[in-house]
């Protein structure tokens, strides 16, 4: 093919055939790079840190490390959530309340500690709390009885601190789940922390809802089924336990943690494929 300028008196010859291999290249490399692109992007790592008492760490569970709530939470979410590699750190402490967590406190050292570790690699880091059952004791652990309002501020503390050190982090609070109301063991729980551990959920919901603005999709309600959930089948998912008023249930045994593993990553899964 050619092209004749007349002004000039000369052809201009363009070889197509030579000109096509080198088009056909460079689109396959473009066509590669955006595939690259978008591969990279939907494989995303996501590092978990799980915030909480007794009951995440997995007392009274043999072999913790690969039982306790955490642990089964991590092998549920990893069938669940295929785009990339999920890692933890179990920062569970017996007998801790939200006081315990504020920062400063050796603690909350802890978990910025595994945080920073985590979050040295790519990938997206989360944060997943559930206190509050030793806030609602009558006596016995550090602050007890909380508040619902300081329940609230002691979380925002913590949260507000995590957000700030941590962008674009993710953070789930999942509510405490259910024990007996005879509960008294060296602390003191009884009807009277049940029920103020349930004045603890609406301060939950408040605290998410008043990110929403500033922090949209970065504070989220993780799992809200599990007190329901213990409180009803109670005899085969949680713990028999000597106590001062009897026999009473309040660590999950390990069908107990597999159930509340379960319901974590769900949670967990549906806040981090939210839209």
């Amino acid at each position: 093919m050619g092209l004749h300028v007349p002004e000039y008196g000369f052809r201009m010859e363009m070889n197509l055939n030579y000109m096509r291999p080198k088009f056909n290249t460079a689109i396959t490399l473009l066509l590669f790079s955006l595939i690259s692109i978008s591969v990279t992007a939907q494989n995303k790592d996501v590092h978990l840190i799980y915030i909480g008492d007794s009951i995440t760490q997995g007392v009274q569970l043999d072999d913790p490390a690969n039982n306790a709530p955490p642990a089964m939470a991590t092998t549920y979410l990893r069938n669940l959530y295929t785009a990339g590699h999920i890692d933890f750190s179990n920062q569970g402490h017996s007998g801790y309340t939200t006081l315990d967590f504020l920062p400063g406190t050796d603690a909350f050292k802890q978990v910025e500690t595994a945080a920073t570790g985590l979050a040295a690699k790519p990938g997206m880091l989360v944060f997943s709390i559930m206190l509050g059952t030793n806030d609602s004791a009558i006596t016995g652990p550090h602050g007890s009885p909380v508040s619902p309002d300081n329940y609230y501020a002691n979380l925002k503390t913590m949260i507000d601190a995590l957000l700030k050190d941590y962008s674009g982090c993710k953070i789930i609070i999942n509510h405490p789940t259910w024990y007996s109301p005879n509960t008294y063991n060296g602390a003191q729980y009884l009807q009277e922390g049940l029920d103020r551990l349930q004045s603890y959920f609406p301060e939950i919901q408040k605290l998410a809802d008043s990110y929403a603005a500033s922090n949209k999709g970065r504070v989220l309600i993780g799992d809200t089924r599990a007190f329901s959930s213990f409180r009803e089948t109670y005899l085969a998912t949680l713990i028999p336990e000597n106590g001062h008023r009897g026999t009473f249930y309040l660590h999950p045994n390990q069908g107990g943690a597999k159930l509340l593993g379960g319901l974590w990553a769900k949670a967990i899964y549906k806040d981090l494929t939210a839209k």
